[in-house]
């Protein structure tokens, strides 16, 4: 599904006005890299149209749950890639690499601790419209920037891109995951495909990809398919074996399951609302339930781990907790869930980003 990430951020409902959705999904489109992905070979499985399916009837499971860890508190510190600066009064500053960025922030709702004078050095900011769709621009007080720079995270390199809805094409609080993901291919000492459903511009895959696995990497925007290439091959990772697949998430995993496609690491980020490239609509609370069961059913006898992270902030992890666990019934290992955080480099508070639930074997 393209998403709409802002909404992910404070769970209000799309509007109901159908043009002003199309206009934000195509601007969505607009805000990404404009390099073309690959077409895909004429024939393959990826391209062909995916038969109507009925609903997935979901029932729970016999088995026991498994074992739980909870409240876990995943934090990101300020690091030489990135840091958030200070945050407070609805936005936050962050260093990208090179650049000083401000940007909204719904959850920072005590007080700056820098002084004014520390904010007015930013390098960019994002101005316009944060609501509804949160469609707005950049403004460069100090200099005009290009809309691509050169970022790193952990010794992989990427572009950053300032795109219309405020975002720069990586959310620095999933690196927990990766990091977790990477021990854990690299512990199973045999190979390991992993799945990234939702996987926007490829961190995620690029970090598994190194670790050693097998990745199939899907999203629904072409842009941001062709983005997450740019950034392999700037990674200096493009011998690694990563599939990339411009497709509904819920439609590819509904195949996988059909063709007997299997995974030992599933991540999925799916927004609070999105369409896909054929106007398929998601709604988390409707549809998560039946991804997730899906989800379960595309591991390989062996599995290792599924990582799900929600950013609409309308539901308490508690509630993701208690889906993966009934899900994942009878599977034995740990459902771990509770909340990503950034730690503050200047007063030490604790950003929160978003909810997270994962099962460990």
């Amino acid at each position: 599904m393209k998403s709409f990430r802002d909404k992910r951020r404070d769970g209000r409902p799309p509007a109901k006005d159908g043009a002003q959705q199309a206009r934000a999904h195509d601007n969505r489109g607009a805000a990404r890299s404009e390099a073309k992905p690959r077409e895909k070979q004429a024939g393959s499985p990826d391209s062909q149209p995916a038969p109507n399916s009925a609903p997935r009837i979901l029932a729970r499971r016999d088995g026991a749950l498994p074992a739980e860890q909870l409240p876990l508190i995943l934090e990101v510190a300020p690091n030489a890639d990135y840091a958030l600066l200070d945050s407070g009064a609805g936005q936050k500053l962050e260093q990208y690499g090179p650049y000083r960025i401000v940007r909204p922030e719904g959850q920072a709702i005590w007080q700056k601790a820098l002084p004014a004078r520390d904010w007015e050095r930013a390098d960019a900011i994002f101005t316009g419209d944060t609501d509804e769709e949160g469609i707005g621009r950049w403004r460069f007080p100090r200099m005009p920037l290009g809309e691509t720079w050169p970022m790193k995270h952990d010794g992989i390199d990427y572009l950053g891109r300032f795109t219309s809805f405020r975002h720069v094409g990586v959310f620095p609080e999933q690196a927990s995951h990766w990091d977790h993901m990477a021990g854990l291919i690299a512990a199973a000492r045999r190979p390991v495909k992993v799945l990234n459903l939702f996987g926007y511009t490829g961190l995620a895959s690029l970090v598994a990809a190194r670790a050693g696995a097998e990745v199939t990497h899907v999203d629904a925007s072409k842009k941001a398919i062709g983005w997450a290439r740019e950034n392999q091959e700037m990674a200096g990772l493009g011998g690694k074996p990563i599939r990339w697949i411009v497709d509904d998430a819920v439609k590819f995993a509904e195949r996988e399951e059909r063709r007997g496609s299997r995974y030992d690491i599933i991540l999925f980020d799916p927004p609070a609302y999105g369409r896909g490239p054929k106007g398929e609509v998601w709604q988390l609370f409707q549809d998560l339930p039946a991804l997730t069961d899906l989800c379960r059913a595309i591991l390989t006898p062996k599995p290792l781990a599924v990582v799900l992270t929600a950013y609409s902030i309308r539901a308490s992890f508690f509630a993701i907790h208690a889906l993966m666990r009934d899900t994942f019934a009878g599977m034995g290992g740990r459902v771990e869930s509770g909340e990503l955080i950034i730690r503050e480099k200047s007063a030490g508070r604790a950003l929160s980003t978003s909810l997270f639930s994962r099962w460990v074997a």
